[in-house]
């Protein structure tokens, strides 16, 4: 595959951080990104909050992607907790693949690992992630996810 993939919902914050998507199926997923100096901390380096997003985008991608194939069955994903290791500087291009360990109806158990060129884990991270129809909104009713199926049942 010479190209990413389109995300399967938009979410403006993964767009503006650059990350792209190369696999999304199966109970697997993966990120890419080539850091500008933006992505960039005082060390030159990755921030730890990007690689903390791209393990958390990654993990709710591989959870995203066992759910039904019909986009009106279709859940959103929300982030219930998550452990992140860091182990070692990440410099350069970076690779960030997840997978789903365990599934139940609402929930995924995930893991996944950010890696630099040479194919060393620079962190790792694990996370439970819950299947959402909708959230509650402040004015009572329920809000959907951009480019979800509606929610006609509180979540």
């Amino acid at each position: 595959m010479s190209q990413p993939l389109q995300f399967p919902v938009p979410i403006p914050f993964v767009e503006e951080l650059g990350l792209e998507l190369w696999r999304f199926g199966d109970g697997q997923a993966e990120l890419r990104l080539d850091p500008a100096e933006a992505h960039l901390n005082s060390w030159s380096v990755a921030h730890g909050g990007v690689l903390m997003t791209m393990l958390d985008v990654v993990m709710a991608h591989a959870a995203r992607s066992v759910m039904a194939t019909d986009p009106a069955q279709r859940a959103g994903m929300a982030t219930i907790e998550m452990k992140t290791t860091f182990m070692r500087p990440a410099e350069g291009a970076l690779r960030a693949t997840g997978q789903v360990l365990h599934r139940t109806a609402t929930l995924a158990f995930c893991e996944a690992a950010v890696h630099n060129t040479r194919g060393e884990i620079c962190a790792h991270g694990t996370g439970t992630f819950k299947f959402l129809r909708g959230l509650p909104a402040a004015d009572g009713q329920i809000k959907t996810q951009r480019g979800g199926a509606a929610a006609e049942e509180n979540p």
